[in-house]
């Protein structure tokens, strides 16, 4: 049996009006040199699309002479007493392999936790960095939900006012 992990401290964090841990920001050791140049946005939830989505935004990030990698991470809601106890380890267990990825590559990175529709919690995050284009996989973890509720990369492509690469 390996030994639990400590989760680590969040560089950042956000609660709503009541109070409620809502937001959490984690960055790469070293953080990003400037993560207002080029913001690319890339949803991760732990599926192999999104991985492969990473995998190809990274080798593209790794040709630029100018880019920022943050990843965007949507948990559903919690209650205010599992947000503080299971939000970041929650994130942090579904973003491993893609955290991994980028550091074994020695690209930057920054991952931006958020509870909420996921759809909706991707397009404000690209609003509020000023994203210059989002990358994202074809189809997320949950392929019945998709098919019930429609797929969270056929909303961002459509309500999205900057680029959109879909890898499949």
């Amino acid at each position: 049996m390996s030994p639990v992990q400590p989760i680590p401290l969040p560089d950042g964090s956000e609660r709503d009006s009541e109070g409620r841990l809502i937001k959490l920001v984690f960055e790469s050791s070293p953080p990003p040199p400037d993560a207002g140049a080029n913001p690319w946005l890339i949803a991760v939830d732990g599926s192999d699309n999104a991985l492969r989505a990473l995998a190809h935004a990274a080798t593209l990030a790794g040709e630029m002479k100018a880019c920022a990698l943050h990843l965007v991470h949507v948990q559903p809601w919690l209650s205010k007493e599992a947000a503080e106890t299971e939000l970041a380890r929650f994130a942090l267990e579904a973003t491993e392999q893609a955290r991994k990825l980028l550091d074994a590559r020695a690209l930057p990175w920054r991952l931006h936790v958020a509870m909420g529709e996921p759809a909706e919690r991707i397009l404000e995050q690209v609003a509020r960095l000023h994203a210059t284009s989002i990358i994202m996989g074809s189809r997320g973890l949950n392929r019945v939900e998709s098919l019930v509720f429609g797929s969270v990369t056929y909303e961002v492509m459509h309500r999205s006012r900057v680029p959109v690469m879909v890898v499949p």
